[in-house]
């Protein structure tokens, strides 16, 4: 069976992808593989937000190049569809370039978006972008959660209460007459796929990645997160502000950065395990270049 032409890893906020992709790296230059990582994530396009993001650090750039990370302002709305034309067009470069991309991630929507020809909605209109975005504003997430559960239940189920940025993107839909049951979207990646790739899920025991995810929060508290949150709080799209942790940051709430990080790493898994094709690693105790040899193998075997 051929290698395939991307590797892209997945895996819940906290479980390590950044180092294992730095591993990875290493691991494929010692091949005469030339890698280049592409972020999939849907807020580490801001710049000013990167400590709060988890976006690769300097340090971590410096090892292996990353795109797609801090090159958007906090005051812009940001999309997948952008963000789709974007991917492809690195992933496109890359590859006639003969380097290999490496697509990391942990926004389920914005992967597909990279590695599909998905079929996305049609944007915003801004008036009934600014009419939901002042009713969350005034009301908060729970009442307008339950004014979408009141209109389409089965699109509820799949949004979380706190999930500021897709409550109002659905009601926005319903509103537009778009909003649909978009159950068949797992099948695009083995239906629809734009080029060979190797698609890994990274998992960890539950408790143990919980623990990573606390002292995670804690380190992006010290490293600067709060500050970051406090300097673009004014300009911030509504996109920006559905960083994890932003509002509760910005009122200065870290153990709830912390629950909302952990739900959040759950509903991750969660999507994980309905996608098909998907090679799940488990990495409870590993090294990370433990884990990129294992991706290696499973690279230059064709699975």
């Amino acid at each position: 069976m051929a290698r395939a032409a991307v590797i892209a890893l997945f895996g819940p906020t906290g479980v390590g992808k950044t180092e294992v992709a730095i591993a990875l790296a290493d691991e494929l230059r010692g091949l005469g593989e030339q890698p280049l990582a592409i972020s999939a994530d849907a807020l580490q396009v801001y710049d000013g937000l990167q400590i709060l993001t988890g976006a690769a650090s300097a340090p971590e750039r410096a090892r292996l190049e990353h795109r797609l990370i801090g090159f958007v302002s906090v005051q812009e709305t940001f999309s997948a569809g952008r963000y789709a034309r974007l991917a492809h067009a690195e992933v496109d470069a890359a590859l006639a370039a003969g380097r290999r991309p490496i697509l990391v991630g942990g926004t389920g929507l914005y992967l597909r978006a990279a590695l599909t020809e998905l079929e996305l909605r049609p944007p915003p209109d801004p008036a009934v972008r600014a009419h939901w975005s002042r009713l969350m504003r005034e009301l908060g997430p729970e009442a307008l959660h339950a004014e979408l559960t009141r209109r389409a239940p089965w699109a509820a189920e799949a949004i979380a209460p706190t999930d500021r940025q897709r409550i109002v993107r659905a009601l926005e839909l319903d509103e537009m007459g778009e909003l649909r049951d978009r159950e068949g979207d797992n099948e695009l990646w083995t239906a629809s796929m734009r080029v060979p790739t190797l698609l890994a899920g990274l998992v960890m025991e539950r408790d143990a990645l919980y623990r990573r995810i606390d002292a995670r929060v804690g380190a992006m508290v010290a490293a600067g997160a709060r500050e970051e949150v406090l300097a673009a709080a004014a300009d911030a799209s509504p996109t920006a502000r559905g960083a994890l942790g932003f509002e509760e940051l910005l009122a200065g709430d870290v153990e709830g950065m912390r629950r909302r990080t952990r739900n959040y790493a759950r509903r991750q898994l969660t999507w994980m395990r309905k996608l098909a094709d998907v090679a799940v690693i488990d990495v409870t105790g590993r090294e990370a270049v433990d884990v990129a040899r294992e991706l290696v193998d499973r690279w230059r075997a064709g699975s």
